[in-house]
């Protein structure tokens, strides 16, 4: 069971959610692809728009396997490449924040990081719940060390804000793979996020007017807002009936509720960020994505929106209860 479920590949759709989302992001990719050709063969769109079309739509041609591709294969490749992807966004949060200056609380924050993907793997939930306060303790303490006063709360703070965001928070993504239906559920948790920022943009340019935090981040409206909410509401709410037939969640309000939450905490997550890089004064945390910035600014929303979906989940049908824990320490 614990083979299967960490490697598995051939489990990949299992679930016809999974296939359905898998097939939706491929054609949506190809469509867009064909689109974009169309239009610039008939002199729709020109220079600099349709290089930038190609640039972010080949990018995310790139991003969607490497998002999609070690959920489909097993609970062991999606926590590593969650790994992965939350030692990459700390890499570039503490190159901009100055951060990475600071190198014991660096390595606390690293081997945090590390730790809350070895308890994911583990199915060690007591340890996973236990290393957020832990991790705090050590930040705060190590921190006491350099003997310069000057600057500690500024360290301190930036040290359990990258801990909370990219080792507490996301992991909370890689510990769902615990769950022997965890591929839908995480699929569904990624497609509502990017969805979600795609409505808020089509929305906004479409019936924008008023400014909603026009300090933090200057294009987005409150119709932006609204408009994401009330279409990725009803999609995640929609995906989730299929996913939890049967079950306590599988009830109209809990869906639409869940369906809110993606979608509310998806957005907080971008304006998070947007507050975080004007603060520093910069416009990207990164050039790794063409067109995209970093893979900070890329996967934002699921700062705030992973955390909130798996414990209203956990609240309803939890994660992984009929299987193994503590598959590595033992009992």
């Amino acid at each position: 069971m614990i083979r299967e479920r960490l490697l598995g590949w051939s489990h990949a759709f299992d679930h016809p959610v999974s296939r359905w989302i898998s097939i939706g992001v491929a054609a949506a990719l190809v469509v867009a692809l064909l689109v974009i050709a169309l239009l610039s063969a008939t002199g729709r769109i020109r220079d600099p728009f349709r290089k930038e079309l190609w640039k972010r739509t080949l990018a995310w041609g790139v991003m969607a396997p490497l998002l999609i591709g070690p959920v489909l294969l097993g609970a062991a490749w999606t926590i590593l490449s969650i790994t992965i992807l939350s030692l990459a966004c700390y890499r570039e949060f503490a190159r901009a924040s100055g951060l990475f200056r600071e190198k014991l609380v660096s390595a606390v924050v690293v081997l945090g990081v590390l730790a809350v993907q070895f308890a994911a793997l583990d199915h060690w939930y007591g340890f996973f719940v236990a290393l957020f306060p832990l991790t705090v303790i050590l930040i705060a303490a190590t921190s006491i060390l350099p003997d310069s006063p000057k600057g500690y709360l500024q360290r301190v703070a930036l040290g359990v804000l990258a801990f909370m965001l990219f080792g507490s928070s996301l992991g909370h993504v890689s510990y769902m793979a615990n769950d022997w239906n965890y591929r839908p559920i995480i699929l569904m948790l990624l497609l509502g996020v990017q969805l979600n920022d795609v409505f808020a943009f089509i929305s906004g340019k479409t019936f924008g007017r008023r400014k909603i935090v026009p300090h933090t981040s200057p294009n987005k409206t409150v119709a932006g807002h609204l408009g994401a909410l009330l279409l990725t509401t009803p999609l995640v709410a929609t995906i989730a009936h299929f996913i939890f037939p049967g079950t306590p969640l599988d009830r109209p309000l809990w869906l639409i509720l869940l369906g809110v939450i993606v979608s509310l905490s998806g957005q907080l997550g971008d304006l998070m960020l947007s507050s975080i890089k004007r603060d520093i004064g910069i416009k990207d945390m990164g050039v790794l994505i063409p067109g995209h910035g970093g893979v900070l600014d890329r996967i934002n929303s699921v700062l705030l929106a992973a955390p909130a979906v798996f414990h209203y989940i956990g609240f309803f049908v939890g994660f992984g209860l009929d299987q193994p824990t503590r598959i590595f320490t033992g009992p």
